[in-house]
């Protein structure tokens, strides 16, 4: 069973399942995990992750009566937001998503505030579809971590992004370098 308890991550280690009329819905994939990523011949660099409610939260429901808000409503220690069952359902992705960053083949980009980004997945038919995982690479306490800030599937195109490497963040990280930002 993978260590879902970390005693220098300051983010929820576990979540706790929503429930909906009687119904649970299991938030433990979302649970803290490490992830470690190999640069072929080089570095290695385990990152503790975690992820955001706002991963299987969303307060932008506009089709939402306030009695569903209500209903619906996911409380976390710092936020409450109402349960979002599209975004509930890609999360399962997620895991799979962080753990293939450092994959051939797999760019992210520059998102905003100095979070990074990646999207496009296959859903459960082999179509390509958006995705967009917006997350923070840090060093907390002398561990390299990365938690998802959000996960949703995008509203509008964001046009071209300048892509980079996760072993670019991952290496300038361990390093102690700022990434370079796309100019």
């Amino acid at each position: 069973m993978p260590k879902t308890s970390f005693h220098t991550v300051k983010e929820i280690s576990c979540w706790r399942p929503f429930v909906l009329d009687g119904i649970k819905y299991d938030l433990s994939h979302l649970n803290a995990h490490e992830v470690e990523y190999t640069e072929e011949r080089k570095d290695n660099y385990k990152f503790i992750v975690t992820y955001s409610f706002h991963c299987f939260a969303n307060d932008k429901q506009e089709n939402l009566s306030e009695e569903e808000k209500h209903k619906l409503m996911y409380h976390a220690p710092k936020d409450s937001r109402p349960f979002d069952f599209k975004r509930y359902n890609l999360s399962f992705q997620l895991p799979k998503i962080i753990s293939s960053l450092g994959d051939e083949g797999v760019s992210c980009f520059h998102a905003e505030d100095g979070k990074y980004a990646t999207y496009r997945i296959d859903d459960n038919k082999g179509n390509a579809i958006n995705y967009r995982v917006v997350f923070k690479a840090f060093r907390e306490e002398k561990k390299l971590r990365l938690h998802v800030v959000s996960a949703f599937p995008p509203i509008k195109e964001y046009g071209k992004e300048k892509k980079i490497k996760f072993l670019v963040i991952a290496y300038n990280l361990w390093k102690g370098k700022p990434s370079k930002k796309p100019s």
